[in-house]
């Protein structure tokens, strides 16, 4: 808690410090504020959160976590899952691509009618930013998110294979069988002018299922099995294609939970220790960056 005089807002004196006696005995990892031009000369905004006693000179493995929404964004809050992940050694990289809120209503609506789209251009345009700082070891690029960010990470291994290992987690994978599926129905109105039955090409062309034969990232499939919103049979197909792909992946099904992965203690700590499991697991393991 702060106490701040609204004439002058940059004097800020900070009245508790509930958890000073912990964090007196850790050391963070930095977190760096940062833009970048994407396709089209968008501006897009991230963070970059580095390893405590980061050294520049050294390669560090990069995990790019991408949020849902697909309306959302991240902001500069404290994040106990990022900064875990530095902690072991990780570059984190997360941002707000176009589709985000908070950055106008042209920005937000770029990716109506076209989702995914120009959402997947500026989270490689942010890869790349953070590549050319040089301290990434690009053989050990690691790629996840959940719900939205579960749409874009499968998204993301349909179209490049630049990534080592993807942890996709409560994703939609096929469009069609979703609107079918979930708790909101009316929810693909925001990405289709017509309903599946009238015109099913575009549902098709932006169902991350459809791209499966190019996935050759090995992927790890986490969801709730009492997930409404994106149902577990999503995860299910993109698994069941993956296994007859013979791309090397797992499915983790959550007893208990519903849309995410994280409500309980328990299952927030074990989805963080799965992932870094996964990915530690296929480092320096990844293809080349085009598809076959």
């Amino acid at each position: 808690m702060v106490r701040l005089a609204l004439v002058k807002p940059t004097e800020v004196t900070r009245l508790t410090d509930v958890n000073g006696d912990v964090l007196a005995r850790v050391k963070l990892g930095e977190v760096e504020e940062i833009w970048y031009t994407s396709t089209g000369g968008a501006r897009v905004h991230g963070w970059i959160v580095k390893p405590p006693n980061f050294d520049r000179t050294r390669k560090y493995p990069l995990i790019m976590e991408i949020h849902g929404g697909p309306h959302g964004m991240y902001n500069v809050g404290f994040s106990y899952m990022y900064q875990n992940f530095a902690a072991n050694g990780n570059v984190v990289l997360y941002t707000n691509p176009r589709g985000s809120t908070g950055y106008g209503t042209g920005f937000g609506n770029a990716i109506e009618r076209a989702y995914p789209s120009v959402d997947y251009e500026d989270l490689m345009a942010g890869v790349d930013s953070v590549i050319g700082r040089g301290y990434i070891d690009t053989s050990r690029m690691y790629v996840g998110g959940c719900s939205g960010g579960g749409v874009l990470s499968s998204w993301v291994i349909g179209h490049t294979c630049r990534f080592a290992a993807a942890a996709v987690r409560c994703p939609v994978i096929n469009w069609l069988s979703f609107s079918g599926q979930a708790d909101v129905p009316l929810f693909t109105g925001n990405f289709f002018d017509k309903p599946f039955w009238e015109d099913p090409a575009p549902w098709l062309k932006q169902s991350p299922l459809m791209y499966v034969k190019n996935v050759k990232t090995p992927t790890l499939l986490m969801t709730g099995e009492l997930d409404l919103r994106t149902p577990m049979p999503q995860t299910e197909e993109y698994f069941a294609a993956l296994k007859m792909l013979g791309v090397p992946t797992e499915i983790l099904r959550f007893a208990g939970e519903y849309h995410g992965t994280s409500s309980k203690p328990s299952n927030f700590i074990r989805t963080q220790l799965y992932m870094m499991s996964w990915y530690q697991k296929y480092a320096n393991k990844s293809g080349p960056a085009t598809m076959p």
